[in-house]
């Protein structure tokens, strides 16, 4: 009798799990009928991967901007040895690398946003810086835990959307390095490092 039991039991889970699958099934294909476009993916959450690279891309992009805001238009021209950039030289390469990198983004023409020559005077020169960050806001608003990995063509090569903002954020970084640097040079404070 055990025997009948046990093999009665098995019969119903097994006819249990298929009628499990067959309903759920059925309720998906149900629920896809009745909402052919579903709602808009949620913006990130607190703790979301996306959040990292969107906080640490407003923490860079402060420091770039008022160090190109703060340093004296006289030593836009610095450069510490003849053979390297200028400070105007470096801010234009910020622009150009967001241009490019938050341009492909956002789907941008190549040419969106015009990067000024490094004789240009300040203000031309941090008017495109502020049209790279207004590009580059877009870029990293965009990008939420469900499109974190889609692929872009940035010339030649694919990267995934959160590859493109690391990446970006990463040569800011660098770049904002160069201006302390620099800033320090000329005898200035960092924004980074003010208290």
């Amino acid at each position: 009798m055990e025997v009948i039991q046990g093999e009665q039991m098995r019969r119903i889970g097994i006819i249990s799990a298929i009628a499990l699958v067959a309903g759920t099934s059925l309720s998906y294909s149900t629920l896809a009928q009745q909402a052919p476009n579903p709602p808009a993916a949620a913006p990130c959450s607190e703790n979301c991967p996306a959040k990292e690279v969107q906080t640490s891309y407003a923490r860079v992009k402060g420091w770039i901007l008022k160090s190109a805001n703060e340093t004296p238009a006289e030593d836009y021209s610095f450069k510490p040895t003849p053979d390297i950039r200028t400070f105007a030289r470096v801010v234009n390469h910020v622009t150009e690398a967001q241009a490019h990198i938050c341009g492909a983004i956002n789907g941008s023409k190549p040419d969106a946003i015009t990067v000024p020559p490094e004789t240009a005077d300040k203000a031309t020169i941090v008017a495109a810086l502020n049209a790279s960050f207004a590009e580059c806001d877009k870029a990293y608003a965009s990008v939420i835990d469900t499109n974190m990995t889609e692929m872009i063509t940035l010339g030649p090569v694919k990267r995934s959307r959160i590859g493109l903002l690391w990446g970006n954020f990463a040569h800011d970084d660098e770049q904002y390095a160069t201006l302390a640097l620099y800033m320090r040079l000329k005898g200035l404070t960092p924004p980074s490092s003010e208290k």
